[in-house]
Order: structure tokens, then C-alpha cells, then sequence
């Protein structure tokens, strides 16, 4: 086989090519393992912190084969193989079904035993009740296997012993003191037990006849054992209004026509998006890999092309020529896939107890999908053979005669580059603005960026000789950077796509989170002004003086006040005139429709809605024995207000303020309107204001205030808070942006430095300073980095402005905008300008200040 053994040689001399020029190699390496350790380590760790159904069972079921949940008044359920995520009822009378019901469907007695839950039980603590979650199970069952790890001590073995978790154990509760719930049980800590699932939460165990017979509205529950619960059996457990988990169901779930009518036109409406967007970043990531390592395959033809000059010169053929490049990638390639795979797998292991930390629920078992693995490690294979793929197919296609004379064979530049560029371009364009207008036009805009990026790779040529044109008035080391990078396009060309292909989708993805939050931002709606806090007590008579002094043990910069109200029970209603309609709505974080008062003062609830000078106008009304009327916006001067439709109603002056937002209470009335109303005024609440409360305050507090009343609620206004996620999604973002572009930066800079060494020498040959060498290798990395991010931030605002559209465009046709547009210019700044500047700076004090000096023969 001739191709065979053409290849074997092109691979010898590809070894030994690797060998003799090290550091390019070990530069090569390093981008082309880099991709593939951070992807192999994400793919371990989303394998390893994703619980599915069937790797979550123990912690469910622990060791039995079914976990049946019977609903009292209903005739019959339908359900997926999984309960928990897809299922309905159908309601009746028919009284709940009881464990003897199950085990006749089932054939037969089997062991099983009641699993009880409470989603909030109340423990006392120093401070006062705390809710936990209570679960009822007794852990000496062999079904039990699974559902708790014990830590310390042992399980409980009676009614009158109790194990915590590490989080509830923390307010007080360790081994052997004792522990009260608010209904007076009292029992005895034996045992520090971690819930398989839960992490966080504070988390009680017990015997099942510690906590009630029933769950939520009668809701029973019953771990079995035995045989395996099948198909059949579910569907049979059903018809007697029963929710089952089986473990035998999940591990072989039915097709799709066996699953209840109901559920079987239910599928996944986002699966083709998730594989579409897959695909795509597969792609970008496919992309990225090849600009970042084509330089250095780049700078290694020009090494090469001496020896690629005598094989053509000898009856090589372009081939072969090329083999000799593309060997080189096989051979960087395939190391690069094994040390990728090694070291990826070992940062994703090492990585598991930071995510650990930073989930409230405990992660999966350490997991390897080897079919992944080998993928990915194909992956770099791959990247790294088409990163080599033009820089061979241009060495093969150097002029022989000038490159064995010792000038520079690089063929001209094609003139169909920057066509193909601008019609990609455009193609993008229109593709975005498709998307935008679409009513779901994502897919459209990712394809546009894909098709931007392309175009911009095909554009990049023009743009590098446009800047070394424009950079005769810069200073001699930019000057000097900029011509070059203009003179070795197949050197600098990649490296600066990559600069900006990254750049690009940091920008696109950037834009659209940051218009997504503009729009929750906008869209919130504050319950109270920032840093106030509120104290409702739900539970009947409320010694409020005490509830004053656990505020000022807790929160001594707090300051509170009373708020006197109308309560709930009969609505209030607010008529405009006399023969107006009732009107208003509002959103409250106390039990109160309105405020009674005559002071001048603006209301502590109603900072931040109503302005100082607008209530100074319209207090002194209620002097006069009237009301404020707060959402209306007529010029109505007397309101009819009445406790129902039935009920006492009265007429009084009235003033009318629009509040921003809905509003917290209906009205603000005078002492004289509650009376002609008969209705008794009373303390609804408490306001906190002055230094906001902390968290671990809140906490605090909401124990003392649930000792005095169970339903107490405490509520703090922050404001609109950006999810953690989303933060920290973005974070990782500019993060990898930040490591790609230092990289594909670094790497353009070294290579053009060990490329240049003859030119540079010649310098100091005649007398440049080292300080100008320096100089130079900083200029290098300046012109490929800004140039790059610019580049990459005019392309990325295209789909990045474009996917505002869908992402927040107002479905409602509400008074609201369209739709959100917001750039974090910040961000962009940092990207365009701060990050090339940085790594300027690190190619200056990295770079040698001294070369030897060459003799140059022409």
C-alpha cells in the first residue's frame, strides 16, 4: 500500500522534526491539549454532578424495588415511568388506598414499611423555631439502605430518638443532648445523619411514629420490597389512585405507546434545540483549536520550507509535501489527545469538591463516560490535523526556485478571500435580522454568528494589511509589529481570528444575558423600599412589645415601627364618586388594604413609591377626616369607600397619588373613615428601617419570631438580584475569554518573536537598545490583540444585538418597551482594551533583551 508507506515516512520525519524544535512543539501541544483538558474536565464533572433517574434511585427509594404514594379522593392517576416529573389525577370520593389494597394488586404480602415527610417541622432552638425537614423512617429496614449515610453515633431505634444532619446539629443539637419540637415532642440526638440528597437544609430523622400518621392532606406514603414492580402493576396501582416509583419501570421505562394517553403526545420541545446548539458550539470549539494551533504549524512550514524546496526540487510531489506538515500534526495531535485525556480527567476530579461546595444537594459518584472521553481525545486529533491543513497546502504550493535562493516562496494572497468574506458576512447579517424578528429566531442568530465568524476569518487578511498601511505615523516598535504582521499573514492571520472569533461569541453571549437581566430588572417589582424589612404575625394576638425587643437584641441598628391598618376579611373597596365602579389593585408584604393615619410623615411602607412632596400635598386630606387613594389617576376630589359590596360604606375628600408600581396598600385613611366604617384598627404589622438587616440577621430573627408564632413572615427588601448562576456563568465566560485570548495572543507573540530572530538581531546589530526589543515583543502582542477583540466586537454585536429581540421582546403588547437592549460596555472595554494591554505587559518582561548576534548571507 504505497499511501501507507508515504505516510509512514512523513510521520519519521515529523517525529524528528517534533524533537529537534522543541518549544514550538511543546507550544502546539500546549493549545491543542488545553481545549481538550477543559472540555474533558467539564464533561466529568456535568457527568458526575448530574444525578439522573436511575443513578438517584437509592436516594429515593433507598433498597426498595417500589416507592407507592396513595392520594386520598381520587378514582385514578396517570403517570410517566418516573412519577416525579409527569403525572395527573383524576378526583372522586373513593376513600385512600391502604397498604392491604397494594399488596393484593401486587399479588401478595411483601416487606414494606411507611415512609412519612414532613416539607416543614418546627424545632426549638436557643433563639426560638426553627423549620426543618422531618422525615419518618426506620433505617434498621433493609429497604432503608441507602436513604441517609450516618456519620457519627447510630440511627434512631424508638419514637423518643431523633439523628440531624451537620446543618441542624449546627443551632445546637449534637449527640446525646435534646431536641423539642414545637408541639412539645421532646426526644433524644443519637446520631449525626447525612440525607443522600439534601445537603444543606437542616434535615430531621425519626422513627415514622415520631412525626403524624398522614402527610399533606392525608397524602400516604410506603417503601415495598420482594419482586419487582412491573409495568403493568403501575398502571394497575393507578386505578386505585396510587403514584408509583419502581425501580424496575425506571431502569426499562415503556415505549411511548404504552405510556397513558394522556402523556403520550408530551415530548421534548427543546431536544432539537439542545443538539442544534450542541453542534454549534462543537463547531466554535472546533474553530477556536485550529486558529489558536495553525500559527505554529504555520512558523513550522516556514522552518521547513528549505527542506520542502529540495523534495519538490527532487520529484516530491505537493503531496508528499504536504504529508510532511500534516504528519507533524498527527504526531502532536495524538500526544496532545492522551496527555488531554489524562490531565482532564484529573482536573475533573479535582474540581468535584469545589461544585460540591457549591450545590445545596450532593453530587453524583465519580463518573467517566469513556465514550465521550474518546471522542473529545479524537477531537484534538482532529483540530489539530485541520489547524495544519493550510499552512501545507501553502507550503506545498511554494515557489521552489525563490525559497532554494533564500527568499520568501509564500504565493500571492487569493483576491477571492475578502468576496467570500463580505458575502458570509452579509449572509449573517440577514440571518440575524430574520432571527430577530422571528418569534423564535435563536437557532437563526447562532447560525448567523457562526456564518459572521466565518466571514470575519475571511476578512482578517484585509483588515491586518489595512492596519500596517494606516501605521506609518506609529512609533517604531508598533510600526515594526504591524508591517511584519502584514508580511507573515499565514503566521498572524490565525492568531488574530482566534483573538476575535473569541471575543465575538464572549460579546454576543454578553450582550444578550445582560439585556435578559435589563429586562428582570425593569419587570421587578419591589415590595418595599431598598433595606426595609417587614414583620407580619399571622397567629392571632401578638404581644408586639416583644417582638420590638427580639428586633433590638438582633438587629440593634434597626428601627421599628408599628404599622396600624385594615386587616383582611371583608375587602375594601374604593369607588371613584358615587356612582363609580370599584378600582385598585395592590401587592403587599403585610396583611393590611390600608393604612390608618393623619400624620403628615410619609409612611414607612411606602418609601420609594410615593415621593416626599407628593404626600406633603396630599396629607392634608386626611386631617379633614378623608383618604389618599393610591393607583388612581383621575381627578376624582371624593371617593366612596365600603367593606364589601354589602357592607358600610362612606363618602369622604379624597387625594389621589399614582404610586411607581403596583401599589402596597389600597389607600391611606383617616382614624375618622375607620370609624364610620366599624372597623377595628390594629397593629397589621411592623416596618424596619436604618441599616438594612443582614442574612444571617434575617435568620435569626425569623427564629425568635416563628417561638412567638409559627407563621410569622419576615421579609426584606434587596432589590433585583442577578441569579448566581447567571453569575457565575458569566464569570466563566470572561474567564475562558480572558485565558483563550492571553493564549492565542502569547502564542501569535512568540512565534512572530522566534520567526523574527535574524531581523530582530540585525537590530541590535545596528544598535537598537534591548529595551527596544522588548518594545517590539509588546508591540506584537498590542497589533494581534486589539486588532483581534476590535475585530471580534464589531462581529459580535450583530447576533448579540440581534438575539435581544427574542430574548426579551414583550409577548403582552403591555405600555411597557418592546423589548431590552443593554451593552456592557465595561465588559467590552476590558475585552478590547484592558486584556491586550495585560498581555503586553507580560510579553515584555517575559521576552529575552538580548540575542546573539547572526551573520545573514545573501
Amino acid at each position: 500500500m504505497s499511501w501507507l508507506s508515504g505516510w509512514r515516512l512523513a510521520l519519521r520525519l515529523a517525529r524528528r522534526e517534533a524533537w529537534r524544535s522543541k518549544a514550538r512543539s511543546a507550544l502546539v501541544l500546549v493549545m491543542v491539549t488545553f481545549p481538550v483538558v477543559a472540555v474533558i474536565a467539564a464533561d466529568v464533572a456535568q457527568a458526575t454532578s448530574s444525578v439522573s433517574s436511575v443513578e438517584g434511585l437509592d436516594r429515593r427509594i433507598g433498597s426498595a424495588q417500589a416507592r407507592i404514594t396513595v392520594l386520598p379522593d381520587t378514582t385514578d392517576v396517570f403517570q410517566s415511568a418516573d412519577p416525579d416529573q409527569a403525572n395527573g389525577t383524576a378526583g372522586g370520593h373513593r376513600p385512600a388506598a391502604s397498604l392491604a389494597d397494594i399488596e393484593r394488586v401486587l399479588g401478595g404480602q411483601r416487606p414494606a414499611f411507611e415512609l412519612r415527610t414532613l416539607e416543614s417541622a418546627s424545632v426549638r432552638t436557643s433563639l426560638g423555631v426553627l423549620q426543618v425537614t422531618g422525615t419518618g423512617v426506620d433505617m434498621a429496614s433493609p429497604l432503608a439502605k441507602g436513604l441517609f449515610r450516618l456519620t457519627s453515633g447510630r440511627f434512631p431505634r424508638t419514637t423518643g430518638e431523633v439523628a440531624v444532619n451537620a446543618a441542624l446539629a449546627g443551632h445546637g443539637f449534637e449527640v446525646g443532648q435534646r431536641l423539642t419540637l414545637s408541639n412539645g415532642t421532646r426526644a433524644t440526638v443519637v446520631g449525626i445523619a447525612e440525607s443522600t440528597a439534601e445537603r444543606t437544609a437542616p434535615v430531621l430523622l425519626a422513627m415514622p411514629g415520631f412525626f403524624p400518621t398522614t402527610g399533606n392532606d392525608g397524602v400516604r406514603t410506603w417503601l415495598v420490597g420482594g419482586a419487582a414492580v412491573t409495568w403493568d402493576q403501575v398502571r394497575d396501582l393507578n386505578r386505585i389512585g396510587a403514584l408509583v416509583l419502581s425501580r424496575q419501570v425506571l431502569e426499562h421505562p415503556p415505549a411511548r405507546d404504552q405510556l397513558p394517553g394522556q402523556l403520550q403526545a408530551v415530548s421534548d420541545p427543546n431536544s432539537s434545540t439542545i443538539y442544534t446548539v450542541l453542534a454549534l458550539v462543537a463547531v466554535m470549539a472546533l474553530l477556536e483549536v485550529v486558529l489558536l494551533a495553525g500559527p505554529a504549524f504555520a512558523v513550522g512550514a516556514r522552518r521547513q520550507s528549505r527542506s520542502l524546496a529540495l523534495i519538490a526540487a527532487n520529484g516530491g510531489t505537493p503531496t508528499q509535501s504536504r504529508r510532511v506538515i500534516l504528519g507533524t500534526a498527527v504526531v502532536i495531535g495524538a500526544v496532545a489527545a492522551a496527555v488531554g485525556t489524562v490531565l482532564g480527567i484529573a482536573v475533573g476530579r479535582a474540581l468535584m469538591p469545589v461544585l460540591q461546595s457549591m450545590s445545596d444537594t450532593y453530587l453524583g459518584p465519580f463518573q467517566v463516560r469513556w465514550s465521550h472521553v474518546l471522542a473529545i481525545a479524537a477531537f484534538g486529533l482532529v483540530s489539530a490535523f485541520l489547524a495544519a491543513l493550510v499552512p501545507a497546502w501553502i507550503a506545498s504550493r511554494q515557489d521552489v526556485v525563490a525559497v532554494l535562493a533564500g527568499r520568501r516562496g509564500d504565493r500571492a494572497a487569493s483576491k477571492r478571500s475578502p468576496v467570500i468574506g463580505v458575502l458570509l458576512m452579509v449572509a449573517g447579517i440577514v440571518l440575524a435580522v430574520l432571527g430577530a424578528r422571528g418569534d423564535s429566531g435563536e437557532l437563526l442568530i447562532a447560525g448567523a454568528a457562526v456564518l459572521s465568524v466565518f466571514g470575519m476569518i475571511f476578512l482578517v487578511p484585509v483588515v491586518v494589511v489595512g492596519v500596517a498601511r494606516l501605521g506609518r505615523r506609529l512609533p517604531l516598535p508598533l510600526r515594526y509589529a504591524v508591517r511584519d504582521a502584514a508580511r507573515h499573514r499565514p503566521r498572524t492571520v490565525p492568531a488574530v481570528a482566534a483573538v476575535a472569533a473569541t471575543v465575538a461569541g464572549v460579546v454576543a453571549l454578553s450582550i444578550g444575558n445582560t439585556s435578559d437581566q435589563a429586562q428582570a430588572k425593569a419587570e421587578y417589582q419591589p415590595m418595599l423600599a431598598p433595606g426595609v424589612s417587614t414583620i407580619a404575625m399571622n397567629g392571632g394576638r401578638t404581644d408586639w412589645d416583644a417582638v420590638e425587643q427580639a428586633v433590638g437584641s438582633i438587629a440593634p441598628s434597626a428601627r421599628a415601627t408599628r404599622v396600624l391598618g385594615i386587616a383582611g376579611g371583608r375587602p375594601l373597596l374604593v369607588h371613584a364618586g358615587q356612582g363609580g365602579g370599584p378600582s385598585g389593585d395592590f401587592m403587599s408584604s403585610l396583611p393590611v388594604q390600608a393604612l390608618v393615619s393623619n400624620d403628615r410623615s410619609l409612611p414607612a411602607l411606602l418609601r420609594g413609591q410615593v415621593s416626599e412632596q407628593a404626600w406633603r400635598a396630599a396629607a392634608p386630606v386626611l386631617e379633614r377626616g378623608g383618604a389618599v387613594v393610591l393607583g388612581q389617576a383621575g381627578a376624582a376630589h371624593r371617593v366612596r369607600l365600603s367593606l364589601g359590596r354589602q357592607g358600610p360604606s362612606v363618602v369622604v375628600p379624597s387625594a389621589q397619588l399614582v404610586a411607581s408600581g403596583q401599589p402596597r396598600v389600597l389607600a391611606v385613611v383617616s382614624p375618622k373613615v375607620a370609624d364610620a366604617l366599624h372597623v377595628n384598627v390594629r397593629t397589621v404589622g411592623m416596618v424596619l428601617t436604618g441599616t438594612p438587616l443582614t442574612a444571617t440577621q434575617d435568620d435569626d430573627l425569623l427564629q425568635v419570631l416563628h417561638g412567638m408564632d409559627e407563621s410569622a413572615y419576615l421579609y426584606t427588601e434587596r432589590g433585583y438580584q442577578v441569579p448566581s448562576s447567571e453569575r457565575v456563568v458569566l464569570w466563566i465566560l470572561f474567564g475562558l475569554a480572558g485565558v483563550l485570548m492571553l493564549g492565542g495572543t502569547l502564542t501569535a507573540t512568540f512565534l512572530a518573536l522566534s520567526d523574527a530572530r535574524p531581523d530582530l538581531a540585525t537590530l541590535s546589530a545596528i544598535g537598537a537598545s534591548p529595551r527596544t526589543r522588548r518594545s517590539v515583543a509588546s508591540a506584537y502582542a498590542v497589533s494581534v490583540g486589539v486588532v483581534g477583540a476590535v475585530l471580534g466586537a464589531a462581529v459580535g454585536f450583530v447576533p448579540g444585538i440581534a438575539v435581544s429581540y427574542p430574548l426579551t421582546r414583550d409577548f403582552t403588547g403591555g405600555s411597557g418597551p418592546s423589548h431590552y437592549l443593554a451593552i456592557p460596555w465595561l465588559e467590552i472595554v476590558g475585552l478590547v482594551v484592558l486584556l491586550p494591554l495585560l498581555t503586553a505587559l507580560v510579553v515584555g518582561l517575559l521576552a529575552r533583551s538580548r540575542l546573539p548576534l547572526v551573520a545573514r548571507l545573501d
